[in-house]
């Protein structure tokens, strides 16, 4: 098994050592290679909002070139990835954000089916939850499949022992959820919110051909705009959800039409160079 940990952290504390720990029990129960990303050592230029990567590719991103994709490619060739990160003002850390904000045009074209994400925060005192949250959304629009998390309160200073040994159970738990994702074979069976999210992704893009021809080229050829594709993967779906997804996926076709207009979806993307792509 081969783990990226990806540490949003800018120093070896609390959350490093948070990782050690779990890494620890981890391998007491699978075979597991761990290769640790801090991202403060990677160049990671700062998403610039340009909106190029959606309509037209990631790879005409003006900061191509840095570590982002090597990143990417990274958490592909991996079993798992561990998102770990401490609170910053309530939410990740900036280096963590970037790193996600970098790859947002995953959530337009999902590719990490059949990996298994972790997620992981340190607070001082308070704001564990709210991260894990966002983590844990974020990756599951990127096709990460969840396989636990865990918040640790971990105070400057020393930290009191009755807090230290509750620290120790929670990523002990975690490791043994996060084992049992990476061990399942089988993929799991998509709930109603996996169907929704499909099934709005594909009333849009399917729509798309001209406006955003990189999305529409990604998901047609992933066989996600075909009409036997019921979800992202090949898997049993419960037919009601099915029922529910067409309905939102006529509804999207129909807002896209109406919001967005007829003579925008049958336009070309124009860059702001003036040439058509």
């Amino acid at each position: 098994m081969k783990i990226v940990v990806l540490i949003g952290s800018p120093r070896k504390g609390n959350t490093f050592h948070a990782c050690e720990e779990f890494r620890e029990h981890l391998q007491k129960i699978c075979n597991a290679e761990f290769e640790y990303i801090w991202l403060k050592d990677a160049r990671i230029e700062p998403c610039k909002g340009c909106f190029v990567c959606f309509p037209r590719g990631e790879d005409t991103c003006p900061n191509h070139g840095d570590d982002v994709h090597v990143i990417e490619q990274k958490m592909l060739d991996a079993d798992g990835v561990i998102f770990a990160s401490p609170v910053y003002s309530m939410n990740v850390s900036g280096l963590m954000k970037t790193f996600i904000d970098r790859l947002s045009y995953t959530g337009h074209r999902p590719r990490f089916f059949g990996r298994k994400a972790f997620f992981l925060a340190t607070t001082g005192i308070m704001g564990a939850k709210d991260v894990l949250k966002y983590m844990r959304t974020i990756a599951w629009a990127w096709g990460f499949e969840y396989a636990g998390s865990a918040g640790l309160i971990t105070p400057n200073g020393v930290v009191p022992r009755e807090r230290a040994e509750k620290n120790t159970q929670l990523l002990k738990e975690g490791a043994q959820l996060f084992s049992a994702g990476l061990l399942r074979t089988t993929q799991r069976r998509p709930g109603v919110m996996d169907v929704l999210h499909f099934s709005m992704g594909r009333g849009n893009f399917s729509q798309m051909e001209t406006v955003s021809p990189a999305d529409y080229r990604y998901w047609k050829s992933q066989g996600w705009l075909s009409p036997d594709a019921k979800w992202f993967m090949d898997v049993p779906l419960n037919p009601l959800y099915r029922v529910i997804g067409k309905i939102v996926e006529w509804h999207a076709q129909r807002s896209f039409r109406k919001y967005v207009g007829r003579e925008t979806c049958n336009s070309r993307w124009v860059e702001p160079s003036g040439e058509q792509g």
